[in-house]
């Protein structure tokens, strides 16, 4: 089992918080901690509309809280120095390539971006293993997806996932998780949990 902690954008763009995120996961037994690489004006537009949950708008919170590529870097040579793996999620093909030029070991792409294939195949071209969330997707999709990686040998998880934040219980369907087993044998199949 290999037990990867969410980070996210819970620092609040706060790189001593970050850190402190990436001790406690390590203290707790985490193997990795994943963080979320945003560069606001290259995946939306400013005026996105309004989300449930949030008290700004999301372009707003981005562009106040979400770290700089100075701060990642330094937050991904804290998580060396501890003994815990930094992953990230770029949300934009510019942020994929930040990334894969300050050594990020591998990309973690979000439900949201699965059915991106113009810009995975793009960051598949980087030759890293790809951790791909499938909340909101159908079987097609993640087949269409599947493929696409498999045909240009990247290392692939594929991960179980429900979109919902907390999800009701008896939504999680961890039994997809076989399916997922049988129907994509090529991959590693894991769990995205929200509960």
């Amino acid at each position: 089992v290999y037990i990867i902690a969410e980070g996210c954008d819970n620092h609040l763009g706060n790189l001593d918080v970050a850190k402190e995120m990436a001790r406690q996961a390590k203290l707790a037994g985490a193997d990795a901690i994943k963080f979320q690489h945003h560069i606001p004006d290259e995946e939306m537009l400013p005026d996105v509309p309004m989300s449930d949950n949030f008290n700004m708008p999301l372009y707003e919170f981005l562009k106040k809280y979400a770290l700089t590529l100075e701060q990642h870097i330094e937050l991904k040579k804290y998580c060396e120095s501890i003994g815990i793996q930094y992953l990230c999620t770029p949300f934009s093909w510019k942020a994929a390539q930040e990334l894969n030029e300050i050594g990020v070991e591998a990309f973690k792409i979000g439900s949201g971006e699965m059915t991106d294939i113009p810009t995975l195949k793009k960051m598949a071209s980087f030759g890293k293993p790809m951790i791909v969330s499938t909340g909101m997707s159908t079987f097609e999709e993640i087949d269409r997806t599947y493929k696409l990686l498999r045909d240009m040998n990247v290392p692939l998880v594929l991960m179980h996932c429900v979109s919902e934040y907390p999800p009701v219980y008896h939504d999680i369907n961890l039994k997809v998780i076989n399916q997922m087993i049988e129907r994509y044998p090529e991959a590693i199949i894991g769990h995205s949990d929200h509960t």
